[in-house]
C-alpha cells in the first residue's frame, strides 16, 4: 500500500470487480488517482470533465478532491462500465458529485458546448485524441488544466524502432507533437504512470 495514496476498501473492491469481470486493465493506479488530487486542489477545481469513464476509479479518486458543491461529468462509451461505475460512485456516497453520462464522447461532447471546466482528464479511446483535445481546448477555462493519460503506450511511443506502429500509436505520437507545439498551454510529459501530459491553458 501506497504510502501516499493508500487505496481504500471500496477502491480495492472495484478493481478486485473490475478485473474478475474482464474490464480493461486501463485503470490508473492509486499513485495517479493521487496525482490527480493535487493537480485538482492546486488550482482549486470545481468542475472537471473526464473522458473515459471505464468502471469508476479515476472519477471516484478526482470527486474526492473536490469541494462539496463540485461537479465530475464523466463519459462513458459502454453500458457495462458505465452501470459498475455509477454503482461504486453511489457506494462512496458520491452520486451527487459525479454525472455519469454513457454514450460515444464525440456524440456527448457538443452539447457541454458553452459549459466551463477547471480541468478535463482524457483516458479514452486513442484515435480520437486530436478531437478530444480540440474539445478540451474549447472547455478549460483560462488557467485550468488538460490531462492525458497512456501517453506513452507501455514504452511503445518512445520506441521509434517499434515494428508496431498502428493507428493508436500513430494517434498517440501526433497528439503528444500537437499538445507539444500548442502555443495556448504550457505543457510537460511526465514518464509515470506510463505517461501523463500536464497542459496549463493560457489562451484559447
Amino acid at each position: 500500500m501506497s504510502l501516499f495514496a493508500p487505496e481504500d476498501e471500496l477502491l480495492g473492491a472495484l478493481r478486485e470487480e473490475a478485473d474478475r469481470t474482464g474490464l480493461p486493465p486501463t485503470a490508473i493506479s492509486a499513485d495517479a488517482g493521487r496525482f490527480l488530487q493535487v493537480l485538482l486542489r492546486s488550482i482549486g477545481a470545481k468542475r472537471v470533465l473526464e473522458v473515459g469513464t471505464l468502471g469508476g476509479y479515476s472519477a471516484i479518486w478526482m470527486a474526492r478532491a473536490l469541494p462539496p458543491d463540485g461537479v465530475v461529468v464523466t463519459l462513458e462509451r459502454e453500458a457495462r462500465h458505465s452501470a459498475l461505475a455509477r454503482r461504486y460512485i453511489t457506494r462512496a456516497g458520491l452520486a451527487s458529485i459525479v454525472d455519469v453520462r454513457q454514450g460515444r464522447a464525440l456524440d456527448i461532447l457538443p452539447s457541454l458546448d458553452g459549459q466551463e471546466f477547471d480541468l478535463v482528464y482524457l483516458d479514452a479511446d486513442r484515435a480520437p485524441m486530436a478531437t478530444y483535445y480540440d474539445w478540451a481546448m474549447r472547455l478549460v477555462r483560462v488557467g485550468g488544466m488538460i490531462v492525458a493519460h497512456n501517453v506513452l503506450l507501455g514504452g511503445r511511443v518512445a520506441d521509434h524502432a517499434s515494428r508496431s506502429d498502428d493507428e493508436d500509436l500513430r494517434a498517440v505520437r501526433a497528439f503528444n507533437a500537437r499538445v507539444a507545439g500548442d502555443h495556448r498551454a504550457t505543457s510537460i510529459l511526465m514518464p509515470a504512470y506510463d505517461g501523463f501530459i500536464v497542459a496549463v491553458v493560457n489562451s484559447r
